[in-house]
């Protein structure tokens, strides 16, 4: 069962009429003969999309209460019992109300998509998730309801519902759209000229870019590659900061306006530990990231600046996009920061946009995990303040202020002291302490210039003030590390609280749960091993990184997971407190290679299972298809051997005829047989060569009745790379598909010619063609289309014909031939190196019927 399509209708504003094309289009595909139903269209009171509700067949919705009313929403169950062939579903960024089976309309879309039922939505530009925040400084209105933009561009079909402004505003006044108490404050606010231009051109382009979207994506699937484009990566520098949502979401705006534009989230954290933010928050974005069909990157560097510089030229990337900083003005002695140092060594070839947030100057906080551990920078301060401050007060004392007392300078001191605590910690506070004690002997306490005390009393005060600023020191140490302690275990939480999720929602990417691994404490490579006994060698379950270990004991950290399992680290050695995470990912990871194995066994049964229906349809042709012209044969021979019957010449020459037949026929079906037998064991091999379509097509076209084939081979096609023997045999196969479906009194029409480095040949028939649903299927295996009769074949054809052009690297295609039948589409790669015109064609390659 193959995945349903979706169509959706994409409104530039509210009311310009998504809804009524939707049920136009419902009506159209009835009128053609397609079931279609109703699965959710609200119709907001307005009469004329009401009135094209009539005639089309509405699923019952589902009823939910919540908090004391009554709610109704679409019935996935009921859709999904009725299965029409299209259902049309409004509203997709619509959110469902608690209790529902999902959360988000498009969720309930993807399970009827997934059912193999085709699907017809709409949804309006300002519900896509990267344009939340330009919408909402357009209109002023913040879009609770939205759909990640990667859902609506996975769409087969997109179209654009479209209206000026100006008549827009009109069918708001006439109260087309909103009942009349609404329509004088929807004027004067969302629906102003201004916001609807905006909206209207976010749309415009929009589209443009899912068009070339569409037109790559077939340049691809035809492997043209003559002419490339200049691609914009945007490189976006997160922090682990909630500036970071809006960052990404303005780096998708920007790379919307771009053909091909490529989003490149980058984190980097620092290489002594665990991550500097917070685990969930990286995650959420991670996630955002993802939805707007960008990747997500974890980079290991000390120097932000020089790494994600160095990250953005490894990509060769062509913009940056960073937050204004978080810092307080005061924090700017430090630095100038990330982003200006980044904008000043970006060089000519890196555009660096400063994006504005809500976070801008309040105060970037303690980080998550590395709580109040000191920074270089600050250790550097602190000892200046601790060496120097005593020294720089000393000197102003005795030459600029006038004699304040013993008391006052020791206060003075201590200040001093306290301040060099609190910027550089314990060791800076205690020479600040040592330092300001032989000052304060040496320049303020009798005999002046000499370190000696005449006064006990004097000794009493400077012992007191080592001992006060020993103690302030120590105390803001303490503080300092249980801070510490209370951010990592708040740090170790979130990651014990993400290895639970990913369980419950059943992730089973082994890889990237060891690169998490090493992203999270800063290794080169981590390595889950395994071996069977004690006395067997161990193996590698899966690595990531550079030269990944073979033993646990060659590992700077090795976590033994159960008997015969251990997660092996390579980088540096970690410090006893992370191996308490680390032993939760090693269980997570010998979890997830369960799961994995698991799910490669059931991969395997599904596997069986499948050749076992084979086998069971090749038994079925074999007991009917194969003995339909053995018993003709047997009869004929039977009558020619009868010795009571004097049969005529005419007679005889029928009978042969009869033999003939029956065995050409067995002939062939054994033959497709063989070759499917040969497609699904895997054994073509294909002997690929240069050779002119005039030397194979003529050739497959010899079974045919004569008179049913018009044969178009131009003299200027290229060469094609195949081989000459399968290409032959799929040719046969399609156009004998192709002469059985067509009407007596029309012929078969084969035709080539080339498409970039291509080259196509299309069979066409003007037989009664195929439904869209039914293109595929007629490719699979012991598959006849219709009401084709017992006898006309076991199915493999097409099936064989398909199977050996994929091993020439082409493809096959069906496609509806106007005016009615099928056209298949064969496409094959040109040979290279070769003119296209003036070759000596044979004479049977010219334009005219093969008889």
């Amino acid at each position: 069962m193959g995945r349903g399509k979706l169509r959706i209708y994409l409104g530039a504003a509210p009311g310009v009429g998504k809804t009524y094309a939707m049920l136009s289009e419902g009506h159209r595909r009835i009128e053609r003969g397609t079931d279609c139903a109703v699965g959710f269209v609200e119709h907001h009171g307005r009469p004329r999309t009401e009135v094209m509700l009539h005639g089309l067949e509405q699923i019952a919705r589902k009823e939910l209460t919540y908090r004391g009313a009554v709610f109704t929403e679409m019935d996935v169950d009921a859709v999904l019992a009725r299965r029409p062939e299209v259902a049309l579903v409004d509203e997709l960024a619509h959110t469902n109300v608690p209790g529902s089976r999902n959360a988000k309309r498009w969720q309930d879309v993807e399970e009827l998509l997934a059912a193999g039922i085709d699907v017809v939505s709409t949804v309006n530009i300002q519900h896509l998730e990267s344009l939340g925040d330009v919408v909402e400084s357009i209109t002023g209105v913040r879009q609770r309801e939205t759909v990640p933009d990667e859902v609506v561009r996975r769409a087969d079909q997109i179209e654009l519902v479209d209206m000026s402004p100006e008549a827009l505003r009109r069918r708001m006044a006439h109260g087309n759209i909103y009942k009349p108490d609404r329509i004088d404050a929807s004027l004067s606010n969302y629906f102003r000229p201004g916001n609807l231009t905006a909206l209207r051109e976010l749309a415009l382009l929009w589209v443009a870019d899912r068009v070339d979207e569409y037109l790559q994506q077939y340049r691809g699937e035809h492997n043209i590659r003559s002419t490339w484009q200049a691609r914009e990566r945007i490189v976006v520098g997160l922090t682990g900061g909630p500036e970071g949502r809006t960052l990404v979401r303005r780096a998708a705006r920007m790379a919307a306006k771009g053909s091909g534009s490529e989003i490149l989230a980058v984190y980097i954290a620092r290489s002594d530990g665990l991550t500097a933010a917070s685990p969930k928050e990286l995650a959420l974005q991670r996630t955002l990231v993802e939805d707007l069909g960008g990747t997500f990157h974890h980079v290991i560097g000390d120097d932000i600046p020089a790494a994600l510089l160095e990250f953005a030229r490894g990509v060769n990337a062509t913009q940056i996009v960073l937050g204004s900083s978080r810092r307080k003005t005061w924090q700017y002695i430090f630095g100038p920061g990330v982003g200006m140092t980044v904008a000043r060594e970006s060089g000519p070839d890196l555009d660096v946009h400063i994006v504005t947030h809500e976070e801008v100057a309040k105060g970037r906080g303690l980080p998550v995990t590395r709580g109040a551990r000191l920074g270089r920078s600050r250790i550097i301060w602190g000892w200046l303040i601790g060496v120097g401050g005593p020294a720089l007060l000393s000197l102003a004392l005795t030459h600029v202020a006038t004699d304040l007392g013993l008391a006052n300078d020791m206060l003075l001191f201590l200040s001093v002291t306290v301040a060099a605590a609190l910027v550089g910690g314990l060791l800076p506070a205690l020479a600040s302490a040592a330092v300001g004690s032989l000052l304060l002997n040496y320049f303020f306490t009798p005999p002046l210039h000499l370190f000696t005390v005449a006064d006990p009393k004097n000794i009493v005060a400077i012992v007191i003030f080592v001992g006060v600023a020993v103690s302030v020191a120590s105390v803001v140490d303490l503080a300092a590390r249980r801070t510490h302690q209370a951010a990592r275990l708040r740090a170790e939480s979130e990651i014990l609280s993400f290895l639970a999720g990913s369980v419950l929602r059943g992730e089973n990417s082994l890889d990237a749960l060891l690169d998490r691994v090493r992203e999270t404490f800063a290794m080169d490579s981590v390595a889950l091993l395994e071996r069977a006994s004690d006395v067997e060698p161990w193996t590698r379950a899966a690595s990531v990184g550079p030269h990944p270990v073979e033993r646990p004991e060659d590992a700077d950290v090795d976590m033994p997971v159960g008997d015969h399992m251990a997660l092996a680290l390579s980088g540096r050695v970690l410090p006893a407190e992370d191996r308490r995470v680390l032993a939760a990912f090693a269980a997570q990871a010998a979890v997830v290679l369960d799961r994995q194995r698991l799910q490669s066994e059931a991969d395997q049964a599904r596997t069986l299972a499948e050749g076992n229906r084979t086998r069971t349809a090749l038994l079925a042709a074999v007991s009917h298809d194969l003995r339909t012209p053995l018993a003709g044969i047997k009869a004929s021979v039977s009558s020619l051997r009868s010795d009571d019957v004097a049969w005529s010449e005419e007679d005889q020459a029928e009978l042969l005829a009869g033999i003939e037949e029956g065995a050409d026929r067995l002939d062939h079906l054994v033959g497709n047989l063989l070759d499917m037998s040969r497609l699904q064991t895997g054994t073509v091999t294909p002997l690929m060569r240069e050779i002119d379509l005039d030397e194979v097509v003529p050739m497959a076209l010899v079974g045919v009745p004569d008179g049913s084939v018009d044969l178009d081979i131009p003299e200027s096609l290229p060469m094609v790379t195949v081989d000459k023997g399968l290409l032959e045999r799929a040719v046969a196969n399609i156009v004998e598909n192709a002469v059985k479906y067509s009407p007596e009194d029309e012929t078969v029409l084969v035709a080539a010619s080339t498409l970039g480095d291509r080259v196509e040949v299309r069979v066409v028939d003007r037989g009664p063609g195929v439904p869209d649903t039914a293109k595929d299927r007629i490719f699979a295996p012991f598959q006849r289309y219709g009401d084709a009769p017992r006898g006309a074949g076991v199915g493999l054809g097409l099936a064989v014909a398909r199977g050996f052009v994929e091993a020439m690297s082409g493809t096959l295609t069906a496609e509806d031939t106007p005016g009615g039948g099928l056209t298949m589409v064969l496409t094959l790669t040109a040979a290279t190196g070769h003119p296209t015109a003036g070759r000596t064609s044979s004479a049977i390659a010219q334009r005219g019927r093969y008889a």
